[in-house]
């Protein structure tokens, strides 16, 4: 990977040409409460999120930036750089969102896997006291640089844990350098737009006088051209990834306590009963857990496809229901198997996702029912501390993104639907009307 912006890397008009950059769904800003940009250097605020912050403070909403490192490492041996940096990031920061609060945490510019428990310490605070609907944008975990990742990775592991359950999108700015569009390291199925609807941007970069003037800049302008481009685009983050769930299954066998809680047998009873049709050609169940709700749903479908993204629950679901379904180790948001389906269930798993990425999951749903399919779901409606999404947030997106509702179960604790393009009900479908 190539970290020297001296050096050529990937040009913008290679990325350009790739269709997938220009289809990816927009950035929803329309509930942020607040916006939090953490930066591992003084000007990744800009390069990475500059179009964001000058977009939250044209629509009001509150913003503050936190700069981790001193960003001296840029000029090795001159002791000003420190001070100059701090200077050029307030000055570029007061351009895009004016008023905005500045943090600079002064840690050592590359040290900072040695100061990851400080850095810890520092940002804890910040991130518990978070409002519900702030969003949060730090650098890219997967954007290679240690900087990045150590600051990536501290940011992703305090959001999961706040109470305020904050929005986390992350920005790439090594990537466009050292990436190829066409390869693995590509996460597309998690981009977001943001488009630029203002010079702020440029003019920010601008500030940064240490790193783009000069007869042999730090930042060249073939590399500056990544970030003056129309749009700007963030990575959905993972929501609750693998590991929460190996982690919690390790703990124990039936974390939710589907075999053993009234409740969860009275929610199964009810969810089977809310299926339209007595039987169905091909279904897909996401999220299938220790496999109790396959086991039901086998009984109606001809053909059963189950996935869910921690190992532990798939070998448990292969055990309780054999071969007679088609149990897969998967991640959806990255993977939707191959439609078409007349049945997809989405039960317990929604929440789990953040809104763009949950979004983007919904959208390869839709396009996976066949013309008269059905899409089952429901979730608990109690807050959880750590879930980004509420279930009734999960229930929203759906019916915001044009599915036809044709059943509605609201309870204390859980809401279930059933959405279909065939708005007919049970009896018309029966013959009965």
């Amino acid at each position: 990977m190539i970290f020297d912006a001296a050096l050529a890397g990937t040009p913008t008009a290679s990325w350009e040409e790739d269709a997938r950059l220009h289809d990816r769904p927009p950035l929803d800003l329309e509930h942020v409460s607040q916006l939090i940009v953490i930066a591992a250097h003084p000007d990744d605020e800009t390069l990475g999120a500059g179009a964001l912050l000058a977009e939250c403070a044209s629509r009001g909403i509150p913003t503050r930036v936190i700069v981790v490192t001193d960003g001296a490492a840029s000029h090795p041996g001159d002791a000003s750089t420190a001070s100059r940096r701090e200077a050029e990031v307030g000055a570029a920061v007061a351009v895009l969102a004016p008023g905005s609060r500045l943090d600079l945490l002064g840690f050592a510019d590359g040290q900072t896997e040695k100061s990851r428990d400080a850095i810890v310490a520092a940002l804890t605070p910040v991130i518990a006291a978070v409002p519900r609907g702030a969003l949060i944008a730090c650098p890219w975990r997967g954007d290679g640089h240690r900087d990045h990742r150590v600051v990536g990775e501290i940011v992703a592991e305090l959001a999961v844990a706040s109470s305020g359950a904050p929005r986390l999108i992350e920005y790439p700015i090594w990537l466009w350098h050292w990436g190829d569009a066409r390869t693995a390291d590509v996460p597309w199925s998690r981009f977001v737009s943001l488009a630029v609807t203002s010079d702020a941007k440029r003019r920010a970069i601008a500030e940064h006088t240490s790193q783009v003037e000069g007869a042999s800049p730090v930042l060249r302008t073939d590399f500056l051209s990544h970030f003056t481009r129309d749009t700007e685009f963030f990575i959905a983050a993972d929501g609750l990834g693998a590991a929460y769930f190996e982690e919690t299954y390790q703990r124990h066998d039936d974390p939710w306590g589907f075999e053993s809680r009234w409740y969860e047998q009275r929610k199964r009873a009810v969810t089977m009963a809310a299926l339209p049709e007595p039987r169905f050609a091909r279904a897909l169940e996401i999220g299938c857990s220790i496999g109790v709700l396959t086991a039901d749903l086998v009984s109606r479908c001809d053909e059963l496809i189950a996935v869910d993204i921690a190992e532990a629950a798939v070998q448990a679901t292969r055990d309780r229901v054999g071969p007679t379904v088609d149990v897969r180790h998967l991640d959806i948001g990255r993977d939707v198997p191959a439609g078409p389906f007349d049945l997809i269930v989405l039960s317990e798993v929604g929440y789990y996702f953040d809104r763009a990425a949950l979004d983007d999951l919904l959208r390869k749903l839709q396009a996976s029912l066949t013309p008269t399919g059905t899409l089952l779901a429901c979730h608990w409606r109690h807050p959880v501390i750590g879930y980004p999404l509420s279930g009734d947030d999960v229930h929203e997106r759906i019916g915001e993104l044009g599915f036809a509702r044709m059943t509605l179960v609201l309870d204390d604790d859980f809401l279930l639907e059933v959405f279909s393009a065939d708005e007919r009900s049970v009896a018309a479908r029966g013959g009965l009307l």
